[in-house]
């Protein structure tokens, strides 16, 4: 079991296509005519942890790294790079230094028709940022991220089971979330551990088989 669990990946890929949107419809459809060639926008997203906000940063830059665009990524600071697209994770941690530099990488973007793309645990007014960057980055599109509620989250490990080619019971679904209260990342890890225990086992997926998982999880950490 412990090699099983070694063995599977921390999560897939971040895609706009993968994205499971709940309540975030809206910000997908706008992100998605972003990343088909629609107009350059910067984009505010803030919300609790676990609701996707790294997700939709990364699956952006996947998307526009595509079609041509020097991308790049940072949490909790601000890069040096000439990319034209750049995704920056939890603004609330950037100190005054590099408060002042996202500022200017702000004006440079928009001098020259790039994208920047921002998130956050709060709105704007409720972070400790320099009124000056605080005002520009409100100039851009904000959204609220909303997490899955728990019918969401098991529609959404249904179908991730459905792609893998087995049927994931709703005991087994609700078992997960009463006694797991992770991300969707996080359940699709132990989704994925499940699946190569039962292909292993030759066995459905059962709540006996998850709680093994669970316990060697547990025993790993």
């Amino acid at each position: 079991m412990n090699q099983l669990l070694l063995d599977i990946a921390p999560e897939h890929a971040p895609t706009l296509a993968n994205f499971v949107a709940g309540r975030n419809a809206e910000l997908l459809r706008v992100l998605q005519d972003m990343a088909a060639g629609g107009e350059n926008q910067n984009v505010y997203l803030w919300g609790e942890a676990g609701s996707g906000k790294t997700h939709l940063l990364r699956a952006m830059l996947d998307s526009l790294a595509t079609n041509g665009r020097a991308v790049i990524y940072a949490a909790g600071e601000v890069p040096e790079s000439s990319a034209d697209v750049v995704a920056i994770d939890d603004v609330g941690r950037l100190g005054e230094a590099a408060q002042i530099r996202l500022f200017d990488l702000f004006n440079h973007l928009r001098e020259e028709h790039g994208i920047l793309l921002v998130s956050g645990g709060a709105p704007l007014l409720q972070l400790g940022l320099r009124d000056d960057l605080r005002s520009r980055l409100g100039w851009g599109l904000i959204y609220q991220m909303h997490a899955l509620n728990d019918d969401e989250k098991c529609a959404a490990l249904r179908e991730q089971a459905r792609q893998r080619g087995f049927t994931l019971p709703e005991e087994v679904v609700r078992y997960l979330l009463r006694h797991v209260r992770r991300d969707l990342p996080g359940l699709v890890v132990i989704l994925d551990a499940l699946d190569k225990h039962s292909l292993r086992l030759q066995r459905q997926p059962s709540i006996p088989m998850l709680k093994e998982i669970l316990q060697d999880l547990h025993r790993s950490h």
